[in-house]
């Protein structure tokens, strides 16, 4: 068991997150272990080299230690609930009094004392609610997502199969969640324009409660380099055509099968561009599984079983490389609080298509960082995804400008400037107060 070294000269923070395989080196591409976990452990760490030290409070299931070290100030600390098996995240609020219980029997134990609480989607923020109330301490909430948000776009995508979302997502009790920890917590953290929006709409939120701070990355490992450099990468990669990349999870919000049928569109009118789909992890549970039989079936039915690679999981070492070696990025899923991966592919020099049905979009100036796609319209997203292959000038500009964009707005250590501005009281900068974005996002760089 790791040590538990403490500096009680640094104000200590408590991350909160508490599904999905949370670690030092998450397995990124497993159940429930996306972008958040990313999000999480990367503001951990900006965090910590602002001065503080950072505990990420998870649940502990399948073996795994208590206590795993990220660096010398951030580690990560799991509770046990529930038992030994993994939980997914819509149905783990069902355990998380006993994980609050041995959460907070630790942190008595060690003495330990948080400057404030920060948890990460619903489930969390009903674990960071209750240490929030025990410790007498400030709760800072971040949805990431936003229940009511995503069972109107899951009904509104899939009305054939509205009587079975109950079940499998649990929309009742996330939403009835949801809606008591907005209006317990201290401040809610949105991450995106129409988050804010709906925060203070549809869950009627008070506007002072609610501020939004953008999703980071991490601008030491996604960067742009020199097209020399660019070409060893390739090669290195087997990049031989023209590639389009799409990556992520298994999961049917990311429109795996809507870019496949848009990229049918393409390949009428290109015969050298690749579709290179590195989808899901290492381990993929029945649901992934069949989402992946079922991407292949449809490439087959289309007639594009050679135009259309699935890689598979890509390490996360290796993941800066494959945006730069690929032509082009597409975030085609069917809703998108933010897009993590479309950001670190600008970041890149990868010229990229976002989906409209999110918030990036709104991010972004039209053909000068992005360019926009509807997935539900195959004939729209295709054409976009041609653009850049037909015009070099539109290719060189995204590339160029989409990276100049990712560093004004979305580095971590600005991230973690703003929630501590926040959290102390201190006035934002004008330019990352919530009610000065629009304007910003949208008005060239």
């Amino acid at each position: 068991m790791a040590t538990l070294h403490t500096d009680k000269k640094r104000p200590r923070i408590a991350m909160v997150s508490t599904h999905g395989y949370v670690a030092a080196n998450p397995p990124l591409g497993a159940a429930d272990t996306g972008g958040q976990v990313v999000y999480v452990i990367e503001l951990a760490k900006k965090l910590a080299q602002l001065g503080h030290e950072v505990d990420i409070w998870t649940r502990r299931f399948e073996g795994q230690p208590e206590i795993d070290i990220v660096n010398s100030r951030v580690r990560v600390i799991r509770a046990n609930c529930g038992g030994y098996e993994f939980i997914p995240k819509e149905y783990l609020h069902r355990h998380l009094m006993e994980w609050c219980e041995n959460a907070l029997r630790f942190i008595k134990k060690n003495r330990l004392t948080y400057q404030f609480i920060n948890s990460h989607y619903w489930d969390a923020g009903v674990a960071g609610q209750r240490l929030s109330e025990a410790l007498s301490i400030p709760h800072v909430h971040t949805p990431h997502s936003l229940g009511l948000w995503k069972k109107q776009q899951m009904e509104t995508d899939y009305p054939e199969k509205a009587a079975s979302f109950e079940k499998e997502f649990n929309f009742s009790e996330r939403i009835q969640h949801e809606t008591i920890l907005y209006r317990t917590c201290d401040l809610v953290v949105a991450t995106t324009p129409p988050q804010l929006d709906m925060v203070t709409t549809d869950y009627g939120i008070p506007t002072e409660r609610v501020h939004m701070i953008p999703p980071g990355y991490d601008d030491n490992r996604f960067y742009p380099v020199s097209e020399a450099s660019r070409q060893m990468i390739r090669r290195r990669l087997k990049f031989n055509k023209p590639t389009i990349l799409a990556l992520g999870r298994l999961a049917t919000n990311k429109g795996y099968d809507l870019l496949i049928k848009a990229f049918a569109v393409v390949a009428k009118r290109s015969p050298e561009i690749i579709l290179h789909l590195a989808v899901g992890g290492t381990r993929m549970d029945a649901q992934e599984k069949r989402i992946l039989a079922d991407l292949k079936a449809l490439t087959k039915k289309l007639g594009l079983t050679k135009r259309v690679k699935f890689a598979g999981h890509i390490a996360n070492e290796d993941l800066a490389d494959y945006y730069r070696a690929a032509d082009l990025f597409v975030l085609s899923s069917r809703y998108e609080p933010f897009g993590m991966t479309a950001i670190e592919s600008m970041a890149c020099g990868c010229p990229t298509v976002v989906t409209i049905h999110g918030g990036l979009f709104r991010a972004v100036t039209f053909g000068r960082h992005a360019l926009f796609g509807d997935p539900f319209d195959k004939e729209d997203l295709g054409i976009m995804m041609l653009k850049p292959f037909c015009h070099p000038k539109i290719w060189n500009r995204l590339s160029r400008m989409g990276a100049h964009k990712a560093r004004s707005l979305f580095t971590w250590t600005g991230i973690a400037q703003q929630l501590i501005s926040l959290v102390e009281g201190r006035p934002m900068p004008k330019a990352l107060n919530d009610t000065e974005w629009e304007e910003p996002w949208n008005d060239g760089d």
